[in-house]
């Protein structure tokens, strides 16, 4: 709190100056929280010139039978009736060129997967709200950002809680022009530095990422003589690889249902 009355004091008494913007940068858009774990540390950074002031929120993803999601503000409870996710801090004062951590901790059950939507939002802070900024050092702030108000970009982020006993595990099989990759574990399967190479498996694409819910199916399609090279993440286990060479043999097509 010093800190930060220090430093709207110094805006207070250079109202002229121009600070630029604040840059935040969230790292990754999908974090995962270990069946042995439950608490979560995500890095903030601001490589802007400009302190952030910055709001967390949260919501509860809430899959239903259709594929789709149900939104469930955590300021309302989730789904259950409990507050399952705890956001610690929800509002951040980053200096430029700063970081801040934001402490996430669950307190849910997790008999199955969950998943959590955060928000990163900075914004320009007003007198009295609960950044503790006086009238004068609100308007002073505003003043440094040099007519850049409408430049603050805010972010969001997925949190994955992984079950308390977490399965892992893919059935990949092979059929003509490609091959199917269906997730039989109950947590979401990551296939990370997924690459599409050449037949020896060193000449590659830039690497993506695929999520695959429990129970969900994916079809690739592959070419004759291309690799497809990807790993799966699966938590506090190494990951596994997977190496699978472009030419495909017929399999039943009755083996898995498409979705």
């Amino acid at each position: 709190m010093k800190r930060l009355l220090a430093f709207a004091a110094s805006l207070a008494l250079l109202p002229g100056l121009a600070l630029g913007t604040p840059k935040l940068n969230i790292g990754s858009m999908s974090d995962y929280l270990r069946a042995d774990k439950n608490v979560f540390v995500k890095r903030i950074h601001n490589s802007g010139d400009s302190t952030a002031f910055v709001r967390v929120q949260a919501w509860e993803l809430i899959r239903k039978a259709d594929g789709s999601y149900d939104e469930v503000p955590l300021d309302t409870g989730s789904a259950d009736g409990q507050r399952a996710l705890v956001v610690s801090p929800a509002r951040l004062i980053i200096p430029a060129a700063g970081m801040q951590t934001v402490r996430l901790l669950f307190t849910g059950p997790r008999a199955h997967e969950r998943l959590f939507r955060l928000r990163f939002r900075p914004v320009v802070p007003e007198g009295g709200d609960d950044f503790q900024l006086s009238d004068a050092q609100a308007e002073a702030y505003e003043d440094s950002l040099s007519g850049n108000v409408q430049m603050l970009a805010g972010f969001g982020s997925l949190l994955f809680v992984r079950p308390s006993q977490v399965k892992h595990q893919l059935a990949v099989h092979k059929q003509p022009g490609g091959f199917l990759v269906r997730n039989v574990g109950n947590a979401t399967a990551v296939l990370d530095s997924f690459r599409r190479c050449d037949k020896a498996g060193y000449d590659c694409k830039p690497a993506v990422v695929h999520h695959l819910v429990p129970g969900a199916e994916r079809v690739f399609p592959q070419q004759a003589g291309e690799t497809i090279i990807f790993e799966h993440l699966r938590g506090a286990d190494a990951a596994q690889p997977y190496e699978i060479r472009g030419e495909p043999t017929p399999v039943r097509q009755s083996a898995f249902t498409q979705r």
